[in-house]
């Protein structure tokens, strides 16, 4: 099993967990660790949001030990926020600060941070420095292609980012104008790579096990980064890990997926009140369902879930009608 360093941390190369908003929450990164995701990322963080003890921003900070080595992810475009942000995330305990260069929601976008730090690389330099100045564990950044076709910079912005003390740099092949259309560019990850000397990890399209290898092996990149074909399958970090461990895979049984959507309802529940749990739960039940023998009439059942006896009585219907057509 090879490795890669990011600072001092030690980090599997097989695949990892994207940051994803109201999606990879704990419960989420600590499934997909489990089975398998060699490393996490947490949801966008607003650093305002933690200067000014926003309860709900502080509780994204959360980490347990089941979900390392996990990063932080911070968003914001002021470097005195970034920086008193990131002191308050050391009292999380963090392995890894990244800062999120990359989102193109027009609510993180539109307000001069995620991608639209793109088109300002000397502001985007002075946070990785601000950041760094307070931190005590490597700080990464995540960014695009670029802007848009127009303005595709990514290179150039990565090699800043390393002059700036960045300690790795997460490609994502689409510009913000795509947002999560069309085809993610994987010259430009190989572009990124050729061009800097710290790692590279390559995000966009990675939906299977032949499209990580494809990625490791055409881009050179450190380690590929997976987001949403992990909806409902965590079993792709699974399929990874067991090819490079020399594991023969096995498809999860029908008990084991019905079964792997219970638990992380129950994980959810762990950390959240039952409604909000509950309503998050709705999503991931349709997909974990996905591809399954009568899904699509389940997907309005899921989305009235209210009750974790709700979910169970779903599963339990649900398997009923596949063993039928067995």
């Amino acid at each position: 099993m090879d490795f890669i360093s990011i600072g001092n941390v030690k980090i599997k190369k097989t695949a990892a967990l994207a940051p994803m908003a109201s999606v990879a929450d704990r419960a989420y990164r600590t499934i997909n660790r489990e089975f398998g995701a060699s490393y996490t990322v947490s949801e966008l963080i607003s650093a305002k949001g933690l200067c000014y003890n926003d309860k709900k921003t502080e509780e994204l900070c959360k980490i347990t030990e089941q979900e390392r080595p996990c990063a932080l992810q911070l968003f914001g475009s002021e470097p005195e926020y970034i920086a008193k942000a990131v002191k308050i995330c050391m009292e999380y305990k963090p392995d890894i600060i990244d800062i999120n260069m990359g989102c193109p929601v027009p609510k993180v976008a539109g307000n001069g941070s995620g991608a639209a730090l793109m088109k300002d690389p000397e502001l985007s330099a002075e946070i990785v420095r601000a950041a760094i100045s307070e931190s005590d564990v490597p700080v990464t950044v995540k960014i695009r292609k670029g802007w848009d076709e127009d303005n595709v910079n990514a290179v150039e912005f990565a090699m800043k980012m390393e002059k700036a003390g960045a300690s790795a740099i997460a490609v994502h092949g689409r510009t913000r104008n795509q947002m999560y259309s069309g085809k993610s560019d994987i010259e430009i990850i190989k572009a990124v790579k050729e061009n800097v000397s710290v790692p590279v990890i390559g995000n966009g399209d990675v939906a299977s096990l032949d499209d990580c290898l494809r990625m490791y092996e055409y881009t050179g990149c450190d380690l590929v980064m997976i987001g949403r074909a992990t909806y409902g399958n965590p079993w792709i970090f699974k399929e990874i890990s067991d090819y490079f461990e020399g594991n023969v895979f096995k498809k999860p049984s029908l008990e084991e997926r019905l079964e792997t959507l219970l638990y992380h309802i129950r994980l959810s529940l762990r950390d959240k009140p039952e409604h909000i749990a509950m309503r998050e739960a709705r999503k991931h039940s349709a997909w974990y369902l996905t591809g399954m023998y009568g899904a699509a009439s389940f997907r309005k059942r899921c989305y009235e879930l209210a009750s974790y006896d709700d979910a169970v009585s779903l599963v339990e219907e649900f398997k009923k009608i596949q063993l039928e057509r067995m």
